[in-house]
């Protein structure tokens, strides 16, 4: 299987690692023809709005979009929530609207605020560590969108059809459940 990593900024390479890790084959994606091989799209964290505006800029955002609409699966993590989400509060930043939720971005402040927790999830019989880091959370959920798992009573862990987001990231954690469940998408 060869799953796309969106590559124009953020955890790029722990993506790949993970996903050479779970024996598959990992796509770096920078322009719309790298997106034509994959099988699959991980959007990573990093900044939304530097992500954002590179996607525009080369074409990617409609190339996602399109892909997404055939049904290929796409899994954003933290910064990939937000370009995913219907929605973000308090910013005119564009996304691609393939979730319907509504987002803040870093809603558990700043860099400074980061840290790690257990994580009970819908998808995974144990508990497992998670990295929140500057991360979103989400304020709002529309039909069809099923909540995997929250946080304090927050939903940090969503999908709807073939699109999964989380505000925490899982490619920096112990843990691999998140990518497997994703790559069985």
């Amino acid at each position: 299987m060869n799953v796309g990593i969106l590559a124009l900024q953020g955890d790029v390479i722990e993506h790949i690692k993970m996903i050479k890790r779970l024996d598959a084959n990992p796509v770096e994606v920078r322009i719309p023809e790298d997106l034509q091989s994959a099988d699959a799209l991980i959007m990573p964290g990093g900044e939304s709005t530097a992500i954002g505006k590179l996607m525009q800029r080369v074409g990617l955002d409609t190339a996602i979009i399109r892909r997404a609409n055939e049904g290929m699966p796409i899994y954003g993590t933290c910064a990939g929530m937000i370009l995913l989400a219907k929605k973000i509060e308090n910013s005119d930043q564009p996304s691609l609207g393939l979730i319907d939720i509504t987002v803040k971005r870093n809603a558990y402040g700043r860099q400074i605020d980061s840290f790690e927790t257990e994580l009970k999830t819908t998808i995974s019989k144990e508990p497992f560590k998670v990295d929140f880091i500057r991360a979103p959370i989400i304020t709002e959920v529309g039909k069809g969108v099923e909540i995997l798992a929250e946080h304090e009573g927050i939903p940090v862990l969503a999908q709807q059809n073939n699109i999964l987001v989380s505000s925490f990231h899982p490619e920096i954690g112990s843990t691999d459940e998140i990518h497997k469940y994703f790559l069985r998408l």
